[in-house]
Order: C-alpha cells, then sequence, then structure tokens
C-alpha cells in the first residue's frame, strides 16, 4: 500500500500501563491528522478491543489536553493475546483458549484501518506478530517500564519508573539511617533489572540485586555487617523483582492461568530481608513498590520521548514501510523489524558500565563482598 493511500489508522495501547502511553496517543493522532489529513480511530483495552470490535474516533480535541495525564485514555489488557485468546473455562475448570487472529483481521478490514499503531511492550509485539503474518499494516511504538525491548536502547515510561523508584529509595534512605535498620526495597522489571540498577545507583543504596547476577545471601550479609559495626550503621538493598539465588529460582507471587505470560513474580524483597536479619541480627524492613511504578504523570523527558516515538511512527508509515517498529538507538530515531523485536528481552550485560561504576564506588551485588571500610587515619598531604 502506498503512504497516499492511506486514509484511516487505528491506534492501541496493550500490556501494562505506563506512564506516556497518551502522549504517544497524542503525538500519532495529532500528527497523522495535521500533517496527512488521515483519520484516527482508537482501539480500546488493547487487542481486546481488537477481537471485540471496540473502536472510537480520536480527533485531534479528543487528544488535547492529556500529555500530562497517567495511563492511557484507550484503557490497556495484558493478558489478550490473538493467537491464544482466552474464552472461558472447560467443565474441569482449566482455561479454554482460541485463535482470534481472524477476528482482530475481520475489525481491521470492517473500519477500513489501513494500518494499525500498536504501543507496547515485547509481549505486544509478540501478539501483534501473527497479525503482521496475516498481512496487517503495523507499526509498533516501545513502550514498558521495564526498558527490556530488543532494538531500542531505550523505552517510554521506563524513566519515569525510575524517578519514581528514586524517590522512594531517598525516603527509605532516611527511616533506615535514624532506625539504624536495613530496609530492602522490591523493584519491577521482570527479569531484566534495569529499574533496580539505574534507581539504585541514583540513590546512592548500598546493595543492588538484578535478575542478570545472581546472589548469595552470605556474601550480601557480610557486606552490611561490616556496614552496621564500622559505620554508617545501616544499609538500604534494592532487589529486582527477577533477582534469584546463586543456583536458586526466580519468585513466583502468582501464576494467571488466563494470560499467554502467566507467571507474575514478586516475594523475593521479603524473602531477602528475613535472611538478611537472620544472618546479621540487624532489624530489616521490606517495602515493595509494585504498580506505583506505573502510575502518576510522566516526567518531562518521557514526555518528550514518547512525542518523538508517536511522530515517527506516522512518519514510518508514510514513508511506505511496513511490520516495524520505531526505536532509539544511539540517540537517534530510526526503526527495526517489528517481528525482531517480538518475543525477545533486552537484559543489563554484566559488563554493563553502570554496574562497573557502581562496584567502583562500593556497591554490592551480592556477587561478592566488594566493601570494605577505609582506614581510620587520615592520609598525609604530600605538598
Amino acid at each position: 500500500m502506498s503512504p497516499e493511500s492511506i486514509r484511516r489508522i487505528g491506534v492501541m495501547t496493550s500490556g501494562g500501563d505506563c506512564p506516556g502511553l497518551n502522549a504517544v496517543i497524542r503525538a500519532v493522532a495529532k500528527t497523522a491528522i495535521y500533517q496527512a489529513n488521515i483519520e484516527v480511530l482508537g482501539i480500546e483495552d488493547g487487542f481486546q478491543g481488537l477481537v471485540e470490535d471496540r473502536v472510537r474516533p480520536l480527533t485531534a480535541k479528543a487528544v488535547s489536553g492529556i500529555l500530562t495525564r497517567g495511563g492511557t485514555i484507550l484503557g490497556s489488557n495484558n493478558r489478550a493475546n490473538p493467537r491464544k485468546y482466552h474464552v472461558g473455562r472447560d467443565a474441569q475448570g482449566k482455561p479454554i483458549f482460541e485463535d482470534k487472529v481472524g477476528a482482530c483481521m475481520d475489525t481491521l478490514h470492517r473500519h477500513s484501518l489501513d494500518a494499525l499503531i500498536v504501543i507496547g511492550g515485547d509481549g505486544s509485539m509478540s501478539a501483534a506478530a501473527p497479525l503482521v503474518e496475516a498481512g496487517a499494516n503495523i507499526i509498533g511504538v516501545p513502550k514498558t517500564i521495564d526498558n527490556d525491548l530488543v532494538g531500542t536502547e531505550i523505552t517510554f515510561g521506563f524513566l519515569t519508573a525510575v524517578a519514581t523508584a528514586t524517590d522512594a529509595l531517598d525516603r527509605l534512605h532516611s527511616t533506615a539511617d535514624s532506625h539504624h535498620r536495613v530496609v530492602v526495597c522490591e523493584v519491577m522489571g521482570r527479569n531484566a533489572g534495569w529499574i533496580a540498577l539505574t534507581a539504585g545507583v541514583a540513590s546512592g543504596s548500598d546493595v543492588i540485586l538484578i535478575p542478570e547476577i545472581p546472589f548469595e545471601v552470605a556474601h550480601v550479609a557480610q557486606y552490611i555487617k561490616q556496614r552496621v559495626s564500622k559505620g554508617p550503621g545501616f544499609a538500604v538493598v534494592v532487589v529486582s523483582e527477577g533477582a534469584k539465588l546463586k543456583g536458586g529460582q526466580q519468585v513466583v507471587a502468582r501464576v494467571d492461568d488466563r494470560s499467554a505470560d502467566p507467571i507474575k513474580l514478586g516475594g523475593i524483597g521479603d524473602q531477602i530481608a528475613r535472611a538478611i536479619e537472620a544472618h546479621t541480627g540487624v532489624e530489616t524492613r521490606t517495602t515493595v513498590l509494585g504498580h506505583v511504578q506505573r502510575g502518576g504523570t510522566p516526567i518531562a523527558a518521557d514526555r518528550i520521548l514518547a512525542t518523538h516515538f508517536g511522530y515517527h511512527a506516522i512518519a514510518t508509515l508514510l514513508s511506505g514501510k511496513t511490520g516495524r517498529m520505531v526505536v532509539r538507538d544511539n540517540n537517534t530515531f530510526s526503526d527495526v523489524d517489528l517481528l525482531f523485536a517480538a518475543g525477545k528481552q533486552r537484559l543489563v550485560p554484566t559488563d554493563h558500565p553502570l554496574i562497573a561504576a557502581a562496584r567502583a564506588l562500593g556497591t554490592n551485588f551480592g556477587d561478592d563482598v566488594t566493601w570494605r571500610h577505609p582506614p581510620d587515619h587520615t592520609p598525609a598531604v604530600v605538598v
């Protein structure tokens, strides 16, 4: 399909919500309307709305004033997958799934949608993949607080989540200091430690535990004993929900059998806190940030990033490309094959420069004891 023949497009937000979704919707709709006179329709509640044919017009007026709003005016869904769509349960209570790719394609044809902008993470790109294979003209926009999409150096929503986590860790720092305690803060991220690493460094957390570096309680405990006995007398531990003991498994909070991605992580923070207190005798408290990291208004950096992504989604579409995902690489906006990005996760490299910098400052990652108390004497000044 030539760019000149694109007259009507759809846009949806899929997967978990995050700050900046409305900013992308606004950028997509206004760019399409003002720059190419393209009609825009919003798909409600992600792929569920596409299956159930829940579509509404998005005018320039409808998307005005939503730049600063958290969440999404279209709604979202992190369980609906067209290829494995939950439709009920059998007599034994087991979930029943059906292939609804055809129903999605029918909705696109029924509303004469020449293209679809899918705003989502790796699960959403995986869900969009069979529609691309069926012939749908789809442009993806990378969204997730986890920052774990392959092909792009950053996703919108991540920076606001880091800012939220950093603010919480700053507050926990002061209460840990006041009571001479250890405070463990569990953050989101699934299998990737980007939030824990970035917020941990930004807040000056003493211990950072991420999925990519399996940890040992003995190393963490020894490190904390040194801090408590020789000063400063307290410690702040930030742990990603997907972190795991060396040789162990991730902690599963629950299993949602209605979802194509049923494993929901959580609970590692409380386990670590109990282990630290048992090994050190130091009073230890746990805070789980949970979905507070997804909520609230996006910070300025995410509003700008989301606006860039929304604009580039339409620019990519109008350039004649199909089945692409817009990305930022080396601070330059471009696009990659959507199928390349689907079903993969961008993890933290264990030799990442931020890990090296944190280790140099004495931060412990649970794989060794990197911190030593400085000498008591003041070094002589050589003139």
